[in-house]
């Protein structure tokens, strides 16, 4: 079996392969290390043979997690690694290493399922958006603050701005103007977020006009896939492109 680790800013998405890497024997998101390693021993008929995984933490962070791999299920950690060019993509970035691993295969994965010019857009702790050409040239992108982030900001900063994260859900039932406080919050912010996606499609069509593909993927991709409904959903488009950096053969 094959585990598949994208370790992120505030949370590691997993999931375990069966050893032809088709089908998923088991998958979850969890916070700390140690709630992987306590889910993986969960997992009835476990059999671990490999291991790769995508970081943006630090070294240390990271150098600690494949520790504790090795010693909980004696497998060794392939990592994905920066590169100015792969699998027919090269890297737009003036310091191609600066660009985030997370982002760079998030785009060999959109490239190779597009086999042509693609947006890819990523709504996780941040947003972010990266144009690459039919010829593979990475065009650059953008950044801006997710969900996660303004929300927070917005508690932080306002005091009187409490809410839990179920009233958060329900007001996003709806986006007419909010007449609570967390329904003006959280439907300000998925706006935004929506104004953002159509910006990147504008930009997106004056290069290219109607001959590109958009993806979707992150934990809040679910929020403006109704602004892009040619849109392809791909919450594991990271993993394609780690399947791509990190071969097993």
């Amino acid at each position: 079996m094959i585990l598949e680790l994208d370790c992120g800013n505030s949370f590691i998405k997993w999931r375990v392969l069966f050893a032809d890497a088709v089908g998923v024997f088991a998958e979850g998101v969890v916070d700390s290390d140690l709630a992987l390693l306590n889910s993986l021993r969960e997992c009835n008929g476990l059999a671990l043979k490999h291991c790769r995984l995508v970081s943006v933490r630090t070294n240390a962070e990271t150098g600690a997690l494949i520790s504790s791999l090795g010693d909980a299920f004696g497998i060794s950690v392939a990592c994905a690694v920066p590169a100015r060019e792969m699998s027919g993509v090269r890297n737009g970035y003036e310091e191609y290493e600066r660009l985030g691993l997370d982002r760079w295969l998030a785009m060999l994965g959109g490239f190779h399922l597009a086999s042509g010019a693609c947006v890819v857009l990523d709504f996780g702790t941040a947003v972010t958006a990266d144009f690459i050409a039919a010829d593979g040239e990475h065009l650059g992108g953008f950044i801006c603050p997710g969900m996660p982030l303004m929300r927070n900001q917005l508690r932080t900063h306002t005091r009187r701005i409490r809410y839990d994260d179920l009233a958060a859900e329900r007001a996003l039932e709806k986006l007419v103007p909010g007449i609570t406080t967390v329904e003006a919050v959280e439907r300000g912010c998925s706006l935004m977020l929506r104004g953002f996606v159509l910006t990147q499609l504008e930009l997106a069509r004056s290069y290219w006009g109607k001959n590109f593909v958009v993806f979707l993927t992150g934990g809040d991709a679910g929020l403006v896939s109704g602004v892009v409904p040619e849109a392809r959903v791909v919450p594991d488009l990271v993993f394609v492109g780690l399947a791509m950096a990190c071969p097993l053969s």
